[in-house]
């Protein structure tokens, strides 16, 4: 299904509702990625997160040690009592660590075809390289079909989608489109391309056209997380009712101040601030009794915002 198609939700007398998303992913104890990065991003920028548990990392800020997968099981029982309960407007799927899992998520997403999925293929070269075969030829088959957006960076999805690829230049947004395109995949979101005098430019494209470009001057910086926090933002925006283009631009906007604002609270990479727009500004006080910065207070007398609105 186009996210193109996705309709508003719908307006009735009772409190006005928020979009909810249901987020297939593992818990990162770093905080960097996984569970911890959609659900932030998810609720900063107006959706409500459902999380599914599929597994933990055994990670620092630096580096992942170790994953250790919950069964598919375990996943499928999370997700249905939650479905027989909430109405979702999105399905974002990160790393589900095995092809079992995946099998599962594509069941529920078969299951409930109207619903749009987004889907976020990360950097798997930690893990142990039949593993990753198994795991990636699986997304292929049983997910991509499924897939409304998928997400990735230009060397991932390239890896990926075009391994034969034998040209002097890098593939563009476009050929990485047209390769996802013969698996099923409406749109694809290829970042990190890399141009000259230290920009970078994300696109958006189908099988047919490039749908959209943002540039970006790149960040002097190593960051984890970012790639988890834009396909969130993405899939939240889309949810509360945005068509694809704006909730493309809006979700690279809302990555941009998050890694201007980025953090090290560790000693390996520095973390995406999801919550920038909550945090004080450097020349106003806040001790206790003190007056609050402009951002925090403008945002809490505020709160009658339109939920579809970002909070940032």
């Amino acid at each position: 299904m186009s996210p193109l198609s996705i309709s508003p939700i719908a307006e009735d007398t009772t409190p006005l509702r928020t979009a909810c998303v249901m987020v297939f992913n593992a818990n990162d104890p770093s905080g960097a990625g996984g569970l911890a990065a959609d659900v932030t991003a998810i609720a900063s920028v107006g959706a409500h997160a459902l999380p599914i548990v599929t597994g933990a990392y055994a990670r620092d800020t630096g580096e992942i040690f170790e994953h250790f997968c919950f069964g598919d099981e375990a996943v499928t029982e999370q997700a249905r009592a939650v479905l027989e309960d909430v109405e979702v407007q999105i399905i974002k799927v990160g790393f589900v660590g095995s092809p079992e899992n995946i099998s599962v998520v594509a069941g529920i997403a078969s299951d409930y075809e109207d619903v749009p999925v987004v889907a976020y293929m990360p950097d798997l070269s930690w893990w142990n390289e039949a593993q990753i075969d198994a795991y990636l030829d699986a997304f292929k088959e049983l997910l991509l079909p499924q897939t409304t957006v998928l997400v990735g960076n230009l060397a991932t999805l390239w890896r990926w989608l075009l391994p034969d690829w034998s040209a002097e230049s890098p593939p563009t947004a476009r050929d990485i489109a047209r390769a996802a395109g013969e698996l099923g995949v409406s749109y694809t979101l290829v970042t990190g391309l890399q141009l000259p005098d230290q920009f970078i430019e994300n696109t958006l494209a189908s099988p047919d056209a490039t749908e959209a470009c943002e540039k970006f001057e790149r960040f002097d910086a190593v960051y984890a997380g970012a790639g988890d926090t834009l396909s969130a933002a993405l899939a939240a925006l889309l949810a509360s009712g945005d068509d694809l283009n704006e909730s493309f631009t809006e979700a690279l906007s809302y990555l941009d101040q998050c890694l201007a604002g980025g953090f090290r609270p560790g000693m390996g990479h520095v973390l995406p601030d999801r919550l920038f727009w909550a945090q004080p500004d450097d020349e106003t006080e806040t001790e206790v009794g003190e007056t609050l910065a402009p951002s925090l207070s403008a945002f809490i007398s505020n709160m009658d915002f339109n939920p579809n609105d970002t909070k940032h």
